[in-house]
């Protein structure tokens, strides 16, 4: 394959001057609007969340990078935000503008040598999908191979340092203005995932492992990892053939129900099993293969749960199920919830009936509806009003992806109206659970592909 010629291969870095350029660009931007809201405060104005929600998200939206990867993954946690953040952040764009060609050459020269094109019989110039930390190429290896390259975008670490810096004044901001929920853990979070979600060789490891869980799944494919055109920042992996799922809206009721309970079992076999979860049902983060069978992507925001939290998830369950206070207080302890009060109890099982509530139910039915796009907002914004009546409260770090996934795959089951028996699915799931066999399977599993037994 020839290459085009261009101007002479770079490569980005985490440089000093690097990093400076990265905050001038992000903190010019944040200062303005702590400038508007100090503004605001001074002469006694009402501060509109919605105004200063859309500021936000055209900030963000104007950045590829960490930034608006935390602006994406904040919308999915709506009782973290105020309702008016929640929906002005579903609007960022997770498929960016492309970079162009002749950084997709440096960046493959640098990682694989400037001989790259001599391992590929074909490679597209133009990018098949591109997100906020990187983008992918289609490919042809020189044995036939078909491949999907995933590239880094330039100075990602730079961008982390950065990004990451201003995101706590991001919060500071937030706090100013809504003090229903602290952000301490909720920062210390995402920090820890998206410096993880940089680290190609750790998604090549968790791609492998996602591949190891889902083996007796014949209705579940994981892509293979290619190791020999793959770095730290480039990954290849082989091609999977699908479909977008959202173009199965008008597909047979029976399509979309098999689908729902695919994706379902991709999400929670993991988690039941291994206390590993997906941390970002994105709908481009699956596809679905002539056969209905299901493609899963992108495994670079995985979570390690330590057991007691998979065991506090089902201890709520089974709490809200005999309608016991007490059990459902221990529950949340569990969860890592601590100095609740009363009102605090009251509110969060508000929360806690929202999302258990299709699993409770032993009947089909739909998942639920969605307001503005939005799964669960319209008992996000009663929770959140009652966390500023009653002072806020701080949200467990393993809490946020958690609610993620949950929300994030109902938004799916929502698009597709899928009508399953949600409470058999999950009671099947979660029969034979056992604390001791999770722990035990979450370590071996760990070591065998080279991973740390926590996420933090």
């Amino acid at each position: 394959m020839t290459i085009p010629d261009d101007k002479p291969l770079t490569d980005d870095d985490n440089t000093l001057g690097t990093r400076l350029r990265r905050y001038g660009q992000v903190s010019a931007t944040v200062a303005g609007l702590a400038t508007k809201l100090a503004g605001q405060k001074f002469l006694g104005r009402d501060i509109a969340q919605d105004v200063h929600a859309d500021q936000l998200r055209q900030v963000l939206g104007s950045m590829k990078g960490p930034i608006m990867k935390v602006g994406q993954i904040l919308a999915t946690i709506p009782e973290a935000l105020p309702p008016a953040y929640a929906e002005a952040f579903q609007e960022l764009q997770a498929n960016a503008p492309p970079m162009g060609w002749p950084f997709v050459r440096r960046r493959m020269a640098t990682e694989l040598g400037p001989d790259w094109a001599s391992a590929f019989t074909q490679f597209s110039q133009t990018a098949n999908a591109a997100a906020s930390l990187g983008q992918v190429h289609r490919a042809t290896t020189k044995d036939g191979l078909d491949v999907a390259c995933k590239l880094q975008y330039p100075d990602m670490a730079a961008a982390i340092t950065a990004d990451l810096q201003q995101l706590k004044v991001l919060f500071a901001l937030y706090e100013r203005l809504d003090k229903a929920v602290r952000t301490q853990n909720i920062y210390a979070e995402l920090s820890a995932r998206l410096m993880e979600e940089v680290d190609y060789g750790r998604e090549a490891r968790m791609t492998r492992l996602y591949g190891f869980m889902m083996q007796d799944r014949a209705d579940i494919h994981v892509p293979e990892v290619v190791d020999d055109l793959s770095t730290g920042r480039l990954l290849t992996t082989t091609w999977l053939e699908g479909r977008k799922i959202m173009d199965y809206k008008s597909a047979p009721q029976d399509v979309r129900d098999q689908l729902a309970v695919t994706l379902f079992h991709a999400w929670y076999i993991p988690f039941y099993r291994y206390g590993i979860i997906h941390g970002d049902p994105h709908m481009g983060n699956y596809t679905v293969q002539p056969d209905n069978t299901l493609n899963l992507f992108d495994f670079g925001c995985i979570r390690v749960f330590p057991e007691r939290l998979v065991r506090g998830v089902i201890l709520l369950y089974r709490a809200l199920q005999n309608d016991d206070r007490a059990a459902i207080v221990h529950a949340f302890e569990t969860w890592g919830f601590t100095n609740l009060s009363v009102a605090h109890i009251d509110t969060l099982t508000l929360w806690a009936k929202f999302l258990y509530g299709p699993l409770l139910e032993d009947k089909v039915r739909t998942i639920g509806e969605a307001k503005g796009q939005v799964y669960g907002i319209e008992t996000a914004q009663k929770v959140h009003q009652q966390l500023r009546d009653i002072g806020g409260l701080n949200i467990p770090r393993e809490f946020v992806f958690m609610d993620r996934a949950a929300l994030g795959l109902g938004s799916v089951f929502i698009h597709l109206q899928s009508q399953v028996n949600w409470y058999q699915l999950f009671n099947i799931l979660i029969a034979d659970f056992d604390g001791n066999t999770l722990a035990d399977n979450q370590q071996k599993a760990l070591a065998q592909f080279g991973l740390n037994k926590t996420a933090e």
